[in-house]
């Protein structure tokens, strides 16, 4: 039998324990909603540029057929998705009216722009429009033959859904839907079934917590939810809602095998005073999760192994909405400046920003930018320790590394909240990009440029990417046995595997 050379064995075994840094400088691709409620936008073809520089957004809906937005997304490689009014659904139920819709506003932009789906209305149940939710389906059929009968297979049609269709949600066995909008549902779902289309809901847990279940909702640490008829654990209120979806059209007639696109989730950064729930922090937590979530491939407890298409509520802050929460669920405001960062930031910038904002313009040649200030995220002076305490539980909950200011770390003492409180502030802001409001949370933080570090406590000042640089030099720079602790079972096999090959090849 050929052996394996020993210096593969070495460089394997290198790779398999190495310490890995990919999920923690993992951007992540994600749809937003890109509405136009707002008299400060800039323009589609501004937005369509910083999303394809500076962002890893790759897809967005828009709540019309917008041609400027259509012209503006022309060859970025970001896919659009667009919507029919719910007043003019009633009028594409016919066949000659939905190939002339086609005619007007598809095939005058497409494929130089990528069109992903077309929506039939939106949110008609919840609407209640009872002359709009009976020309939905007929609406869907013909936009689907149209599109057929004009050779763009590649763009589906559905329609989606507020989840006031369920007349039950927790746990999620319960889960089904209301004897009116079962009616209406199933025959949608005959369609999504045979024609490979997605059903598309938008849950908000935001329309779902309570003071209670708050954490629960946004993902941070909390007791959960056990549902005895599946004997699943629930860990937080977004798989709640998707596997009560789920359920439901289970118990509907056997459609979980339709697939489902989140075509709206999201939670506000702002709200009236004394809302419960809204904060720049509680939107951090649930977006930023949400993100990570459905790109993990995990899926939930029923729908396990499974990637969520999903599109966050929403690209911009958009001013002249009603209420003050509606017009903060942005992740932008409309100067481009990220409200909070959800892992959608590239690292570097595919072109540098415009001179006086304009994105994908280079700066003027020969100047270069000075060195930035070394900056710290510290606690502000009035800041409670019950406050630094939520703010500690939460830093440490994201997987911002706590070690340091743990039992035996070099930041543990001196043992206040205060003190560890400072260290996972900083580590936080460190590591997702150093903005002014990474160092807000609600007011108990502010910015320094004087060193914290003291004694052999060292505060990070150069990102995440530092700190796994440093660990990754100094395990190196150790033997084979010492990186041996603390390593899972599946690397400890493989170090055993390593160890014997070895000894085969000295023999």
């Amino acid at each position: 039998m050929e052996k394996t050379p020993l210096f593969l064995l070495f460089f394997s075994l290198h790779i398999l324990l190495a310490p890995s840094t990919a999920i923690a400088a993992a951007s992540y691709s994600i749809g937003v909603n890109y509405g136009f409620w707002a008299d400060n936008l800039p323009p589609p073809a501004q937005v369509a540029d910083f999303l394809k520089t500076h962002t890893t957004i790759d897809r967005i809906k828009i709540f019309d057929a917008n041609p400027d937005v259509l012209r503006a997304f022309a060859n970025t490689g970001i896919s659009v998705t667009v919507t029919v009014a719910n007043a003019d659904v009633p009028s594409l139920a016919k066949l000659p009216a939905a190939q002339a819709w086609i005619a007007n506003n598809i095939l005058p932009f497409h494929p130089q722009t990528t069109i992903r789906y077309i929506l039939v209305g939106n949110e008609v149940l919840y609407w209640k429009d009872k002359t709009v939710i009976a020309y939905t389906l007929p609406a869907m059929k013909t936009l689907h033959h149209a599109l057929h009968l004009a050779n763009l297979t590649d763009i589906r049609v559905s329609t989606p859904h507020a989840l006031s269709f369920l007349a039950a949600s927790e746990p999620p066995s319960t889960g089904m839907f209301r004897r009116f909008d079962a009616a209406i549902l199933r025959p949608i779902l005959d369609f999504h079934n045979r024609t490979k289309t997605p059903f598309m809901v938008n849950p908000y847990p935001f329309f779902g917590f309570r003071a209670e279940t708050l954490d629960y909702a946004v993902f941070r640490p909390n007791r959960g939810l056990y549902d005895r008829a599946t004997r699943k654990n629930y860990t937080n209120m977004f798989d709640e809602q998707m596997d009560a979806i789920y359920i439901a059209m289970k118990k509907l007639g056997n459609y979980e095998g339709v697939e489902i696109v989140i075509a709206e989730t999201g939670w506000p950064s702002a709200g009236d005073p004394n809302q419960p729930g809204v904060s720049l922090a509680n939107a951090l937590s649930y977006n930023g999760n949400v993100v990570k979530h459905v790109n993990s491939g995990k899926g939930t407890p029923l729908m396990p192994n499974r990637t969520f298409e999903t599109y966050i509520f929403a690209l911009f802050n958009e001013n002249l909405k009603a209420s003050v929460s509606e017009r903060n669920y942005g992740l932008f405001k409309p100067d481009f400046s990220p409200v909070y960062d959800v892992g959608v930031m590239r690292s570097t910038p595919a072109q540098a920003p415009a001179n006086g904002g304009t994105p994908g313009k280079a700066p003027p040649s020969g100047d270069s930018p000075a060195p930035a200030e070394k900056k710290w995220c510290v606690p502000r002076p009035e800041a409670s320790d019950e406050a630094l305490q939520r703010n500690l539980d939460y830093v440490c909950s994201l997987g911002v590394d706590c070690r340091p200011i743990q039992s035996g770390g070099p930041c543990f003492s001196p043992n206040t909240v205060r003190s560890h409180a400072s260290y996972a502030m900083n580590a936080y802001y460190q590591s997702h990009g150093r903005q002014v409001y990474n160092c807000d949370f609600e007011h108990t933080g502010v910015l320094t440029s004087s060193d914290p570090s003291y004694e052999t406590c060292s505060y990070p000042v150069e990102g995440s990417k530092m700190l796994e640089q440093k660990s990754v030099v100094k395990a190196s720079s150790s033997s084979v046995s010492a990186r041996l602790v603390g390593l899972t079972v599946q690397q400890m096999v493989v170090a055993t595997c390593f160890v014997v090959s070895v000894l085969f090849h000295l023999v």
